[in-house]
């Protein structure tokens, strides 16, 4: 179920200075979103930044090689030598990345990291190890143990950076000292799978003053029709769906957008990697990260390809029998014809070539990697009853299904998020981003205006909202 951070919140909703975590709960029960629970710290410090000074490599019988280094913690944290002087504490580390002059996130003796794990002074590999530098894993904070953390690479500006020093509070710094609010979502409000929604209900609980962020964006959102014949875009996109489910077609809005320039080597923003841990989600890269955000953010799910790969139209269609695809998790699966899919068109044949099952899943073909320089962005609208069978057929349940099958916004507009996805990149990450290209599907529809005279006998979730109908 969705964690709440009262900071990301924040920028969707006022809320009252020294807001707790208990009193969050109180006001979103009050609007029906309950407290699963609050989750508090599974670690214990001291965990500091430390500088290291030195690493000296050492061959070990095993064919193994550690480094025994100093790293410097701090006046406080350092040891002090026989004659009363501070000096970095000795600490043996087998991590691959490990090298002279990077800061890292030291444990020091008394420390206390998930799963009970105690950390004290010992004698490893002919030294006494006094301390140990973690990885993310051991941190909590993802599934990475291919290296311990490097300060350098972990999204901080040069002068974020710059400014850390030996012996600060590492568990401060990546925000592993804070609570965090799960609450729990009834099937019908899929909108509280976002910060978006969860300022909504929060500001109705409360009377909090709340902006919704996709007003402003839909302003912003490029011009998709009524263009001028002939006009350029990346890629164009077709929706051909033969095979409905109750009559209802599977996209009914079909957005994308290229972005040109890109770096494979941007490193994802510390603050928005730390948003993300938070949620729950592992930081993977910068392209990729951008759009888990702005899901989490908006709401909306959306999908990143390599655009050097990709060969139009897109076409967007069901499923033929005895077709296959490989997903990104590696498993293989034969598709049903109620499976709708994301497609492309190599060689000149038209949607022969499988993307990914639409809202659910996407292929080992197209995804973005290290290597990717222009990214295609996809954001759309999938039937709710298409998406949720198909993860239950293939048995690959998602973030992106989890979504769409409880019902994603039909008025957010794919050209919102796309709008909003690449400024949410550094601006040194990318170069330029193109005309944004919609499907030919039919109009959104216009809503219906709901009277209180018109109801005899209102459900009661619905009663304390009828004075604002009249």
């Amino acid at each position: 179920m969705p964690m709440v951070d009262i900071d990301w919140l924040k920028d969707h909703v006022e809320v009252p200075e020294g807001l707790t975590y208990e009193q969050l709960a109180k006001d979103l029960v009050k609007v029906g979103l309950e407290e699963e629970e609050i989750h508090t710290s599974q670690l214990v410090g001291p965990i500091v930044v430390g500088y290291v000074v030195d690493a000296t490599p050492e061959p070990q019988k095993n064919g193994k090689i550690i480094n025994w280094c100093h790293v410097d913690v701090g006046d406080e944290y350092n040891e002090t030598d026989e004659n009363g002087n501070k000096v970095p504490r000795g600490i043996i580390c087998g991590a691959p990345n490990m090298a002279a002059g990077e800061k890292v996130v030291v444990t020091l003796p008394g420390a206390v990291l998930p799963g009970d794990f105690k950390i004290e002074p010992r004698k490893t590999y002919g030294h006494i190890s006094n301390g140990m530098c973690a990885s993310e894993r051991e941190l909590g904070l993802g599934d990475n143990h291919d290296g311990i953390i490097l300060l350098r690479k972990y999204g901080f500006t040069p002068e974020e950076y710059e400014a850390l020093k030996p012996g600060d509070d590492a568990m401060h710094l990546l925000h592993l000292d804070e609570p965090l609010l799960e609450i729990n979502i009834t099937p019908d409000r899929g909108y509280a799978f976002s910060y978006r929604g969860v300022a909504r209900e929060y500001h109705h609980s409360t009377g909090a003053a709340y902006v919704d962020p996709a007003v402003a964006l839909n302003g912003k959102a490029p011009v998709t029709q009524g263009l001028p014949e002939g006009t350029k875009t990346d890629i164009e996109v077709i929706v051909e769906d033969n095979n409905p489910i109750h009559g209802v077609i599977g996209c009914d809005r079909y957005y994308a957008r290229a972005v040109h320039g890109f770096d494979p080597a941007s490193h994802t923003p510390n603050w928005m990697r730390r948003r993300l841990t938070r949620a729950g989600m592992r930081s993977i890269s910068l392209a990729v990260d951008v759009t888990n955000y702005v899901m989490l953010d908006l709401g909306q799910p959306m999908h990143a390809y390599d655009l050097d790969k990709i060969e139009g139209p897109i076409v967007v269609r069901r499923a033929v029998e005895g077709e296959t695809l490989t997903t990104l998790d590696g498993k293989k699966h034969d598709l049903s014809v109620e499976d709708l899919l994301i497609t492309d068109s190599p060689n000149g044949e038209h949607g022969s070539r499988i993307l990914g099952i639409a809202g659910v899943m996407g292929g080992l073909y197209g995804e973005v990697t290290a290597e990717t320089k222009n990214i295609l962005l996809e954001s759309a609208h999938f039937d709710q009853v298409s998406i949720a069978r198909s993860a239950r057929r293939h048995k690959i349940p998602s973030e992106a299904s989890r979504r769409f099958e409880r019902g994603v916004d039909d008025q957010l507009l794919g050209a919102v998020s796309c709008n909003r996805q690449p400024h949410r990149w550094p601006p040194s990450s990318w170069s330029s981003t193109a005309m944004v290209s919609r499907a030919n599907i039919p109009p959104m529809s216009t809503p219906s205006p709901l009277r209180a005279p018109s109801i005899s006998k209102p459900p009661r979730w619905l009663a304390w909202r009828v004075s604002t109908l009249t």
